[in-house]
């Protein structure tokens, strides 16, 4: 049986047995509409006192793309080292589709996915594989509105590439569906599906990688603590990496507020708990 998950109110007790982080940006460093000024503070004292923060992200767009909009939103430059996005992992993959047709199902926003690429954007009908990003207008769509299309695919068994598994994510004080209710939707109906992204092994390799190259070392596993608050992702993807994990209490996941009964709820049917829960990331 599980040991009870500890309610904190302050990282600070975890982060001295930690040497770097692995933040989830959307949901942990902003909320879609404004960053969180509690979560900038508490990722630059930890760089302050020697920790390495790296940002992990589910968007479907390279990291580079994902600065100035988090920037913008108002997450400061100086809280991390570093980042890795699903969009990064994405591109990897489409390395090995140069020469092929495209089905690209997402807003022109995620193009930056296929820059540099030998590979041709077509419609439904011709295409090789499928690369989904996401809704391509997700202020007022759904899966729903994919049925037919995603049926007609999958009767064919075209390959799909998601470029972001989160199902949901908050958008200031909206819940937007993302690229991994469409990919979902689309293995019920027998399509196959390649995810890139949490919670899923490529993307945490590529993130060790970048922690040793800004340490200079490897980093072992023991000592990094992934912050999230995505259950099927950020935790998820932390456990089967082998790292320990803190839970941040998104509305998404805890609508009636954090407490014990909630944690027990969400927790008790899963292998895995985090080593503490809290309602924001603050030191």
């Amino acid at each position: 049986m599980q040991a009870p998950t500890p309610i904190v109110s302050s990282i600070a007790d975890l982060a001295a047995t930690a040497e770097a982080w692995i933040v989830d940006i959307w949901g942990v460093m902003h909320n879609g509409a404004r960053a969180h000024p509690a979560a900038g503070a508490a990722c630059r004292e930890f760089r302050k006192r020697g920790g390495i923060v790296m940002l992990l992200s589910n968007a479907p767009r390279p990291f580079v793309n994902v600065v100035p909009h988090m920037t913008s939103l108002g997450v400061d430059p100086q809280a991390y080292d570093g980042g890795v996005t699903s969009g990064d992992a994405t591109r990897d993959m489409i390395a090995d589709w140069q020469g092929k047709r495209l089905l690209h199902i997402g807003p022109d926003r995620d193009r930056p996915l296929f820059e540099g690429y030998d590979v041709e954007l077509s419609k439904a009908e011709a295409a090789d594989a499928i690369i989904c990003s996401g809704l391509t207008d997700d202020s007022k769509e759904t899966p729903a509105d994919y049925a037919d299309l995603l049926a007609g695919l999958a009767r064919r068994r075209i390959p799909m590439i998601c470029a972001n598994p989160d199902i949901l994510v908050e958008r200031g004080e909206e819940i937007i569906y993302c690229a991994g209710a469409l990919a979902a939707d689309y293995e019920k109906l027998g399509g196959p599906v390649t995810y890139a992204g949490k919670p899923h092994a490529p993307i945490y390799d590529r993130t060790l990688r970048e922690i040793a190259r800004i340490k200079g070392r490897e980093v072992p596993r023991e000592k990094i603590i992934c912050i999230g608050d995505g259950l099927e992702t950020d935790l998820l993807g932390a456990y089967k990496a082998g790292f320990r994990s803190v839970f941040i209490a998104s509305p998404i996941f805890v609508p009636e507020g954090l407490n014990d009964s909630v944690l027990e709820k969400l927790f008790a049917p899963r292998p895995f708990a985090p080593v503490a829960a809290m309602t924001a990331l603050t030191w």
